[in-house]
């Protein structure tokens, strides 16, 4: 490993680790070297909760896939650009997910609301877990009156958090094999606010429309790798941008042994907290539609998501890969009530952009490629209404 400052050292020369490698060790965050839903569901958001239940509600759900999911980075090649990471490889992976949502009718006019899921993404090798949560209330500024809608404001909390997310399959990079990467206690925190009116149409149906807007920030507590050279196991450690790196385990080899060495990553143009850990704004606009007749509801709806990121956008941008920053969301349900108080709905949910508003905390300078794949959801859950 040279052009690193030599700690303890035999005489063996080092060698530099190229850019590519610290973008691989990045990759762990997001992706797996390298939900899901619109934080959460905003596509159906609707000034008038009471026409789900008049008191409150509880849903239980499932989600799954209707194939397996894409990860490639067909962008990149298609830019001609070149990470080093093994995320410019196709793959392909699955997701899997539960969850429970539910609001409660505070007073008139006023909703508390919260869900809470759970995650697991796998890339065909390993698998990540993520917790996601959102909490939010609803007041409403003005009851539907003649041709004028009403209007609700929503403030809301959510994000999605992991205790750590690790790569079991080694990285191959120019010059290096990393053969483990690992980020402890990877999140996003978002906080929003939505304007929302609801028509009455007719006695039966109900049309929304929503505009709103928010902010996204990513953090992460150590990133750490494993490498091997001239035989030799090394532990990476990452301090900011400074990288420490040790001899895992007693080790000869030909010619000497590094014991130790500190090297810094912006050495290599690269600035981990900016690409990894992220802030932004963003904005949406969506619209929605349902139907009720008897046990019978029918909804659909449209979101539209755009995102402006601080520092790995503009990072992405001169080194030539793709950047994502919009997102349209289409989401379908239908729902039976086969009893007073309980119901089963199916829901489905398509994405142009895989993952874009669902899981911010996904998004870096490794991953961006991926994020121009289409993502397809079904929900299967049961409903409650008091």
């Amino acid at each position: 490993m040279g052009g690193m400052r030599i700690v303890r050292a035999s005489a063996q020369p080092p060698t530099k680790l190229p850019l590519g490698s610290w973008l691989a060790m990045m990759s762990a965050l997001a992706l797996p070297t390298q939900p899901a839903v619109a934080a959460p569901l905003d596509a159906l958001l609707t000034a008038t909760p009471e026409l789900t239940a008049p008191q409150a509600y509880l849903e239980l759900g499932v989600d799954r896939l209707n194939r397996a999911l894409d990860f490639s980075t067909s962008g990149q090649a298609d830019t001609g650009a070149t990470t080093g990471s093994n995320t410019s490889r196709s793959a392909s992976g699955n997701y899997q997910g539960v969850h429970a949502a539910g609001g409660w009718k505070a007073r008139d006019g006023l909703w508390l609301m919260g869900s809470l899921w759970q995650r697991n993404i796998r890339n065909g090798t390993d698998t990540f877990g993520y917790v996601s949560w959102q909490a939010s209330g609803l007041i409403r500024l003005h009851e539907a009156n003649g041709a004028l809608p009403a209007v609700a404001l929503r403030l809301s909390a959510w994000g999605n958090r992991a205790s750590a997310t690790e790569t079991s399959t080694p990285v191959h990079v120019p010059g290096t094999i990393l053969n483990s990467v690992k980020i402890t206690r990877p999140s996003d925190q978002q906080l929003q606010a939505d304007l929302v009116g609801t028509w009455p149409v007719s006695a039966y149906t109900h049309f929304s429309a929503l505009l709103g807007a928010g902010s996204t920030r990513l953090a992460y507590g150590e990133l750490s790798a494993t490498t091997t050279r001239n035989g030799c196991n090394y532990q990476l450690s990452f301090n900011g941008n400074d990288i420490f790196g040790v001899l895992a385990e007693a080790c000869k080899a030909s010619g000497g042994v590094i014991q130790q060495f500190y090297d810094s990553s912006g050495d290599y143009g690269v600035d981990v907290a900016k690409e990894i850990a992220w802030r932004g704004h963003f904005v949406q606009a969506g619209f929605n539609a349902d139907w009720r007749s008897g046990p019978w509801t029918l909804l659909g709806g449209y979101l539209f998501h755009s995102v402006r990121r601080q520092a790995v956008d503009a990072i992405l941008a001169g080194r030539g890969d793709p950047v994502f920053q919009r997102n349209h969301v289409v989401t379908l349900e239908s729902a039976y009530q086969f009893q007073p108080r309980l119901g089963v709905f199916l829901r489905a949910q398509i994405s142009s952009n895989l993952f874009l508003n669902d899981l911010p905390v996904t998004y870096n300078t490794s991953t961006s490629g991926s994020f121009g794949n289409r993502f397809s959801l079904f929900t299967l859950g049961l409903r409650a209404g008091f």
